[in-house]
């Protein structure tokens, strides 16, 4: 099963890597995409609490880009609220 919002989000994650600016940004995108490429088919998907990190790292990472990889940040972080909302839970 392909979760659709995580592999949105990891793609978003990918170019904003290829674009970010910052050799570190650069890395901790391109892992974060990583992440997410490999949760949006792994046999069972992730909870709230993985899915809160990965956006708290995002949040983070958005001081450390340029300005035109921030829309990126933002529309993956939407994509894993989208997925959130098909979790049960919290």
């Amino acid at each position: 099963m392909v979760r659709e919002k995580l592999q949105e989000a990891a793609t978003r994650l990918e170019t904003a890597s290829e674009n970010a600016g910052d050799a570190d940004a650069t890395d901790r995108l391109a892992d974060l995409a990583d992440q997410l490429d490999d949760l949006a088919t792994a046999e069972r998907g992730p909870d709230h609490g993985r899915m809160a990190r990965i956006q708290n790292a995002l949040s983070d990472l958005k001081d450390d880009v340029a300005t035109e990889v921030v829309d990126d940040i933002d529309a993956a972080k939407d994509a894993i609220s989208a997925y959130r909302e098909t979790v049960e839970g919290v």
